[in-house]
């Protein structure tokens, strides 16, 4: 058996952070980490073929996330803006969307007039009803379950009033060469600083007591630690006793599987296509409609959201399909998945999927739902969501500390920000300060 001061379960955004400040507070601190790399959520490589990395799960940089950006500074990683042209497919017909929801200054009004928080669903039924407001409704829920990966019936209409005010959504550079590289970065610092990294060691049993923790990995490792640091995804906080993925906590600690449940996960199941050239960039015989300039694309087809890798010229395009839908199709073969993605992009580029299949080069289908260090992609807020957290986070017996983005209180809800501030905030906590 190993011993350490602290154990830190999870080398994610939150998991490295908060290493790195406790080894270099003089902590001995051993990270153990289920996969065969740090990072959890964020996963940049080249599997699958591709010529050069992508990002099978964080990818962006969503609005005003300064932490983040102190340490991509930090690492001397620059950031870019996304370019060219957001388009939206319905019926078939591809056209320049101006904004993400036809009339904004009037669902801004309803949300700001509201007098008391509800699911969304109950308010685009109640505020937005009527035929004349039917494709709003539609397009709200649509972006709602898209961009947030939320699910209408339990997603707070506070928050998203207050996500939909900002800019978030629009402002959306990349870290240049992906965030693998500041979650690399991290971990060295961790690592120089005396911290020790066990990958391929996920727990599944923690045993504590006041001053004394015990994990135990799959393979029947063990190691302990005067005290403890959480920082496993919100989905593995959730899952059933039975289900892969569960973490053993002896004793258990209901209060906080229940505030878990109370919270909003939301899965996502991302595919990454590159192909010999950019197909989408003019109309060909084999291609009748093409999307020059292409950035984004929101669409009525069954993977509906796509992105390219502008303003680098990669012809590497993403599919997204997040929220409900994503989670009936978790159990789905990766396969059936590429299929239904080059049947979605073949709709809506006027052409054929065996014309898609002949100039694909690589692909890879990252079905976070599925994953069982993760079951699901990032958190939403659901109403009552701060007592939740609060309730999550609160640490146990100052032995067991938990973090992560899906304890993060603050805007920036379901990022790596929100992991990043969360990791640091615990490290804090675990020093005393």
């Amino acid at each position: 058996m190993s011993s350490s001061d602290i154990l830190v379960i999870g080398a994610g955004a939150a998991g490295l952070l908060a290493a790195r400040t406790l080894a270099q507070a003089g902590r001995q601190v051993l990270i153990l980490e289920g996969r065969a790399q740090p990072g959890g959520r964020i996963h940049t490589s080249t599997e699958g073929g591709f010529s050069e990395p992508v990002e099978s799960g964080a990818e962006f940089l969503h609005g005003d996330v300064p932490l983040t950006r102190q340490l991509l500074q930090e690492a001397g990683i620059a950031c870019y803006d996304t370019t060219g042209t957001t388009y939206e497919v319905a019926q078939g017909h591809a056209q320049p969307a101006e904004s993400f929801f036809e009339d904004m200054p009037l669902l801004l009004e309803k949300l700001h007039a509201l007098p008391q928080d509800m699911p969304l669903s109950q308010f685009l039924g109640q505020y937005l009803a009527g035929d004349e407001h039917q494709t709003m409704r539609q397009q709200v829920i649509r972006f709602a379950e898209g961009y947030d990966a939320a699910d209408a019936d339990r997603v707070s209409t506070f928050a998203l009033r207050e996500e939909w005010s900002g800019n978030g959504a629009e402002d959306s550079p990349r870290p240049e060469g992906g965030y693998g590289r500041l979650v690399a970065w991290l971990a060295q610092q961790a690592q120089a600083a005396g911290a020790q990294l066990q990958t391929s060691a996920a727990v599944a049993t923690i045993a504590w007591e006041a001053g004394r923790v015990t994990a135990t990995t799959t393979d029947g490792r063990q190691f302990s630690a005067a005290r403890a640091l959480l920082t496993v995804p919100l989905g593995v906080w959730q899952a059933a006793p039975a289900e892969p993925g569960y973490l053993h906590l002896q004793p258990e600690l209901p209060a906080h599987r229940a505030a878990a449940q109370a919270l909003g996960f939301g899965p996502v199941i991302k595919v990454l296509l590159e192909f010999d050239a950019p197909l989408w960039q003019e109309a060909a015989p084999q291609l009748s409609q093409a999307l020059p300039e292409l950035e984004f694309l929101f669409s009525d087809a069954p993977i509906p959201t796509w992105w390219s890798q502008l303003p680098d010229p990669r012809p590497v395009l993403t599919g997204w399909l997040a929220g409900p839908a994503a989670h009936q199709r978790r159990h789905t073969p990766a396969a059936d998945l590429l299929t239904e993605a080059l049947n979605s992009l073949a709709y809506l580029l006027g052409t054929t999927p065996a014309y898609l299949r002949e100039h694909l080069r690589a692909h890879r289908i990252a079905n976070w739902a599925a994953d069982p260090l993760a079951l699901g992609a990032y958190t939403y807020p659901t109403l009552h969501a701060a007592e939740a957290r609060a309730t999550l986070a609160s640490p146990v017996a100052d032995t067991l500390f938990i973090a992560g983005e899906g304890v993060y209180e603050g805007p920036h809800i379901g990022t790596v920000e929100a992991a990043l501030v969360s990791g640091a905030e615990a490290a804090r906590l675990l020093l005393g300060q």
